[in-house]
């Protein structure tokens, strides 16, 4: 059940290439509120995400969603099916697919840490924002810039949640998992047994090196689920397995930002 009334709105987070228009939702009353950012997936900012930044607020968190794609415009290609829910990625055709792909390739790593950055700039200059901890939810590519962060900004991002993250290890020299020893506070992750961008054995690759690390890491893998479980509009959406993942990263966003 919600616990606060919230205010929302749109607003731009200055970059150092222009303005970032986020979403922001908060609570009306008792602040300032810890933060939490959402870090959006490969399709970019809609009314899906916004839905998830207000459930977030409701518990008494300074809830920002911002667009990564701004250099791009307001991007956000989504598909859907004849029942009204969103196509997976990986069941589109090759010309839709390709146009989700092309916007994503435009966004550098080198950006997004600059624009993480300027969030947190943001964040430390809103009345109705708590100074200290921050928070993060990601998925599929959000889940991925959740890892990465975790480890670029370990003072500030001490309770990180990830679902269905895309490919946490790669032989790239910005996977996220080579930042571990970095990686402070507390990490959630919701996992999919079927994912075919973070299959079971990478997970268990993850995870050996998260156990031996200094972040308290507690994890879930869902059995029979698919990449993109965990969004409420998706055509693979698991409900039973999404409200097993909130508990968990209501549970860490208490221990490690209401303190």
């Amino acid at each position: 059940m919600p616990e606060f009334e919230v205010d929302e709105t749109w607003d731009y987070v200055p970059t150092n290439e222009g303005q970032m228009r986020s979403f922001v939702a908060h609570p009306n009353s008792g602040g300032p509120h810890p933060a939490v950012i959402l870090f959006m997936d490969i399709w970019g900012v809609r009314e899906e995400l916004c839905g998830i930044a207000r459930r977030i607020a409701e518990q008494g968190y300074f809830a920002i969603l911002p667009n990564l794609y701004y250099r791009q415009g307001d991007v956000a290609n989504v598909f859907w099916d004849d029942n009204g829910r969103m196509i997976s990625l990986h069941k589109l055709d090759e010309e839709r697919e390709k146009i989700v792909h092309e916007q994503r390739s435009k966004l550098s790593t080198e950006m997004i840490l600059s624009d993480v950055g300027a969030l947190i700039d943001f964040v430390d200059n809103q009345d109705d924002a708590r100074s200290g901890p921050i928070g993060s939810i990601g998925w599929c590519m959000g889940g991925w810039i959740g890892l990465k962060t975790a480890g670029e900004f370990p003072d500030r991002f001490q309770a990180t949640a990830t679902l269905h993250a895309s490919r946490p290890i790669s032989d790239q020299p910005d996977s996220p998992h080579l930042l571990i020893d970095k990686m402070r506070g507390g990490l959630y992750c919701g996992w999919a047994e079927l994912d075919h961008l973070s299959p079971p054995d990478m997970v268990q690759m993850l995870e050996s090196a998260l156990k031996t690390s200094a972040i308290d890491y507690r994890a879930n893998m869902h059995s029979n689920v698919e990449h993109g479980y965990a969004l409420p509009d998706r055509d693979i959406f698991a409900e039973k397995e999404s409200d097993t993942d909130w508990q968990q990263i209501f549970d860490l966003y208490r221990q490690y930002l209401q303190r």
